[in-house]
């Protein structure tokens, strides 16, 4: 049984911060907030303002449940390789509360502030997550659970590694551009610009696992 631990603690405070600053201005909030946004950035659904605890809640509990599955991966993962790799493990669920964390915040901080344009704090947030991922991608051992998991990767151990190797090369270069993109771009342009990327950093490691396992089979 993994003992609680300050790094845990760590987690759980960042993770409940949001909520202490949803807290602090919800007297603020009009009785009717924004409560979903468009491609555009702009509001596109709205609801009662104490919804708002729902969405908080909702995002807080997905980013916990991540963060326990890193932590408890070791004990549950069939090919007992995560074991070799635990610390990279808890990088990867403490990246994962620090970003829903943020994206709470931005949202939150977009309901008081209405003339913020939402997607210029979330997009960039998200083109950070790629430059987290991408320096950490190399470490993560094979598993079923977190990397690149295509039917090559997971067959060949050789394929895993280099598969990652170029994962993390893609995704943190490609993770500074999308950032500097979509803080640069108008607002009406920086979402034509922020899918295709992510969609092509997405598909990049894909299709070289499979053009790797093409040139050296399985192991």
């Amino acid at each position: 049984m993994k003992k609680f631990t300050y790094v845990d603690l760590l987690a759980l405070v960042i993770a409940l911060v949001p909520l202490v600053y949803l807290e602090s201005v919800y007297t603020s909030l009009p009785a009717i907030v924004p409560m979903h946004y468009g491609a555009d950035g702009k509001p596109n659904g709205f609801g009662p303002k104490s919804e708002l605890f729902v969405l908080q809640a909702i995002l807080i509990g997905t980013s916990i449940l991540v963060y326990l599955l890193m932590k408890f991966l070791p004990s549950i993962d069939p090919k007992k390789q995560v074991k070799y790799g635990e610390q990279t493990f808890q990088k990867l669920g403490m990246g994962i509360i620090v970003f829903f964390a943020a994206l709470s915040l931005v949202i939150t901080y977009a309901t008081v502030n209405h003339t913020l344009q939402v997607n210029k704090l979330l997009l960039p947030l998200s083109g950070l997550l790629f430059v987290f991922l991408g320096n950490i991608m190399h470490s993560i051992k094979p598993n079923y659970f977190a990397g690149v998991r295509t039917p090559w990767t997971l067959e060949d151990e050789g394929n895993w590694r280099a598969t990652h190797r170029l994962a993390g090369k893609v995704w943190v270069a490609g993770g500074i551009i999308v950032t500097i993109a979509m803080l640069a771009l108008p607002e009406k342009a920086d979402v034509f610009v922020f899918l295709p990327s992510i969609l092509i950093m997405a598909f990049i490691p894909i299709i070289y696992s499979y053009i790797y396992f093409k040139k050296h089979g399985v192991k």
